[in-house]
């Protein structure tokens, strides 16, 4: 079953095109990445998700509930962290979180286990530090909090690791990581690297439109190649080599005595090229295979 989805979704903004024909769907329990570069309209899909933002054609379900543009119900479902979360900075973390739960209508006997348990979760020290004392990575983690306060079913994370240092970027994925399975969460980041390392499925906007959407393991195995890397003793290894296999000058690329070479769809590569170095008698210093990566897929998507 799908905790949200979109059909056939556009939006303009004046005369630009934001959103042409979107559609797309996040299966219950997954961690869903929605990639783009910047400015590709991840925000603007993600409020019309939550209802902040109408849209001109198009409809969004979440569990099984249409969304509507300012009196949007499903939004008790839903938890938000925005990239740059704003807080009141002469508060503390628990001060921050109790006024929260307060105004969201939480039981009052339920807060303060809720909040110790969302500030363990994100690894906040419980303490009478101010918020104005907080690294933009501690913020990022308290806005997590918050998002995860009332325990949504679906959590919405807008870019939340753009602006954070390697440590701070480990640490907010591994709590993603955590919620596999428990909550549905959509992650939209143009850094391929995280949303490969904790997501199983992703879409890639590019131009308004979804180029690929699906299983990243499946996508990476359908939409891009393996690459070959061969590093060579001599150059006239390397001769003898491209004279045996007779590449094609547009399907490897050579660097002194290296060779990348890049499979081309339908054409396994791998015995054939060890097979061609066994023929010429050729011992390299090195042969490597590389598998594609998300990269790869959204690379050949945009082109």
């Amino acid at each position: 079953m799908n905790a949200v989805t979109i059909n056939h979704l556009k939006k303009s903004f004046g005369s630009k095109s934001i959103l042409n024909d979107v559609s797309f769907s996040v299966p219950q329990g997954s961690i869903f990445g929605f990639v783009g570069e910047n400015g590709a309209g991840k925000t603007t899909t993600m409020k019309i998700i939550l209802g902040l933002l109408e849209s001109d054609q198009g409809e969004v379900i979440v569990n099984g509930q249409q969304v509507r543009y300012g009196r949007s119900l499903t939004n008790r479902f839903i938890g938000y962290l925005p990239d740059v979360p704003a807080f009141y900075p002469y508060m503390t973390a628990r001060q921050y979180l109790q006024l929260t739960a307060a105004i969201s209508g939480m039981a009052h006997t339920q807060i303060d286990r809720r909040i110790s348990s969302v500030l363990n979760t994100v690894q906040l020290k419980d303490d009478l530090t101010k918020i104005r004392g907080y690294s933009r990575g501690m913020k990022q983690r308290l806005g997590m909090a918050v998002a995860m306060l009332n325990q949504p079913q679906i959590l919405i994370c807008d870019e939340p690791t753009s602006a954070l240092d390697p440590l701070g970027r480990k640490a907010f994925l591994d709590i993603l990581a955590s919620l596999r399975g428990q909550t549905t969460v959509i992650f939209s980041s143009h850094i391929l690297s995280d949303i490969e390392r904790v997501c199983d499925r992703v879409a890639i906007l590019h131009n308004g439109h979804i180029q690929v959407s699906g299983k990243i393991s499946t996508l990476t195995q359908t939409h891009s190649n393996k690459t070959f890397q061969i590093d060579f003793v001599n150059s006239t290894d390397v001769n003898k080599f491209l004279v045996q296999t007779g590449l094609s000058k547009t399907t490897y690329k050579q660097d002194q005595l290296t060779l990348t070479i890049y499979e081309q769809p339908g054409q396994p590569l791998g015995e054939l090229l060890l097979a061609d170095l066994s023929k010429s008698r050729i011992v390299p210093k090195q042969f490597q295979q590389f598998e594609p990566s998300l990269e790869d897929v959204f690379l050949e998507a945009i082109k």
